[in-house]
């Protein structure tokens, strides 16, 4: 199998806009379904409605950056959070809390214009960018997330961006565009470090798919690798003078430790992970920076790491979490295996019912809690028959989308570089969730991908249509193949 590139010559009909009029239908949809959710939010909660037990992790530190100069939480440097989200919430809040929301729903529908654009540049036609637009403004999880207050929605502003210039590299090939790919990529990953591995997988793709042309193979790797990892290890120099830690975040120590080891054990005895957490040292909710080695339940379990610098620490957590993990690695893999089916089948209702019912009981969350989708359906079907119904319907849309975009995959073909592109982030960020822990797990982490899943359902949607492929070749030829006729007629 080859797959083919986008060139100026293979799709002369094509030309890099940002707008169409028939843009202007999802955009003002969008719009319309995104600020009514938050009308309707700051109406039943107020303004705490849309914080989450993680928005005071963000702002903390970013408010000490933005005054004082210091990325610091709890009086020490912060290793938990990267810089771009708290800069983002401690800028925008000066205003109040619901500045901040306004500004990330236009940023969600920005994001729909991002993905007519990317869907656009991908395949050349105009109907399949249209249709995922429409698509997009509609996606539940991205609605609910540009009114809650974490990072999500600044992410996937900066990863379309991102994606939509490789995508244009692609087309295109200029070097130029490709290094612009990747300063988006790097305010992406310093907003959230989901994508700190991703530079390194892009480029092995770069080089795959230009390993016939000598003049790109090594050339636009080197380019992408070059404009973002400088960036990168700047932050990591800065963590190791202050602290001794010289990873990036200390995201991964923490999520190893008490969530995917606690996970393990929790499974093993039989017990309750939250439980668990406890044991380990967790304070929930009562902390700003979610450095939870620095507090008197962790020391108490540990005095002797009373005198330890930061990175101390986090090399201990780190080694105690992989000695679990190897001793009992079957139980990790099947947690895993149950991290992944909650990410991609989590339907998501259960975060407009806590966003709409702030008032509603406890019990009813407690229902989701470290069981299986199946036994968690059953007993809230029986307990609370409506929301039952509201999260068949969210799972109803969830799989149709999935099956449209399988149907978009096969329709346009595995030859097509950009189709590569779209299935290999949404595989990128599905492995690199589903590491997160069954806890962590859920809808929430499902959100990098359906911007792409929309696009390629989009592109099945209008298979269904009828509509030929020389029919999209009239509109715009297809980007990534050119018959020989179209070839004469150029």
């Amino acid at each position: 199998m080859s797959i083919k590139l986008n060139g100026p010559a293979a799709n002369p009909g094509f030309r890099t806009e940002w707008w169409t009029p028939r843009l202007a239908g999802p955009l003002i949809a969008a719009a319309a379904i995104r600020f009514t959710l938050l009308a309707v939010a700051l109406y039943r909660g107020g303004i705490e409605n849309l914080i989450d037990s993680d928005t005071s992790s963000y702002l903390e530190p970013g408010r000490n950056l933005l005054l004082h100069g210091r990325f610091y939480a709890d009086g020490v440097p912060d290793l938990v959070r990267t810089p771009g989200y708290p800069l983002f919430l401690a800028i925008t809040s000066l205003g109040g809390m619901p500045s901040t929301a306004v500004i990330q729903v236009i940023l969600s529908v920005f994001s729909v214009l991002l993905v007519w654009k990317l869907g656009r540049t991908a395949f050349g036609d105009e109907r399949i960018a249209l249709i995922a637009a429409w698509i997009f403004a509609f996606e539940p999880i991205s609605i609910i997330f540009s009114v809650d207050l974490l990072s999500e929605t600044l992410f996937l502003a900066l990863l379309l961006l991102s994606m939509e210039r490789i995508a244009e590299f692609l087309r295109g090939r200029s070097l130029r565009v490709l290094a612009m790919a990747g300063l988006w990529l790097t305010a992406a990953t310093f907003v959230r470090p989901v994508t700190y591995y991703l530079p390194f997988a892009l480029a092995v793709g770069l080089f795959i798919v230009l390993a016939r042309v000598p003049g790109l193979r090594w050339k636009a790797p080197a380019v992408l690798l070059i404009s973002v990892l400088p960036w990168l290890v700047a932050w990591q120099i800065r963590n190791k003078i202050e602290t001794g830690y010289s990873g990036f975040t200390s995201a991964m120590e923490l999520n190893l430790y008490f969530y995917d080891a606690a996970g393990v054990i929790a499974r093993i005895e039989n017990r309750d992970l939250f439980d668990v957490n406890k044991e380990l040292g967790i304070i929930r909710f009562t902390n700003n920076s979610q450095q939870f080695y620095l507090y008197p339940p962790y020391l108490a379990l540990h005095p002797e790491q009373a005198g330890w610098n930061q990175g101390q620490r986090l090399a201990f957590m780190r080694s105690e979490a992989m000695r679990i993990i190897r001793a009992h690695y079957g139980v990790f893999l099947h947690e895993c295996l149950r991290s992944f089916f909650r990410i991609i089948f989590e339907p998501g209702a259960g975060l407009y019912y806590g966003l709409l019912y702030p008032d509603a009981p406890n019990h009813v969350i407690g229902l989701a809690r470290d069981k299986g989708i199946a036994r968690e359906m059953i007993e809230l079907a029986n307990a609370y028959p409506w929301v039952a119904v509201e999260k068949a319907a969210f799972a109803v849309v969830l799989l149709g989308l999935y099956l449209f975009a399988a149907r978009g995959i096969l329709r346009v073909g595995m030859h097509n570089a950009c189709v590569w592109l779209l299935l290999g982030i949404s595989l990128y960020f599905i492995a690199i969730s589903t590491m997160a822990g069954v806890q962590n797990a859920g809808a929430r982490f499902r959100l990098p991908i359906m911007p792409f899943v929309c696009i390629l359902a989009a592109a099945g949607v209008r298979s269904t249509k009828a509509l030929a492929r020389g029919k999209c070749a009239r509109d715009f030829p297809a980007g990534n193949e050119v018959t020989s006729r179209e070839s004469k007629r150029t």
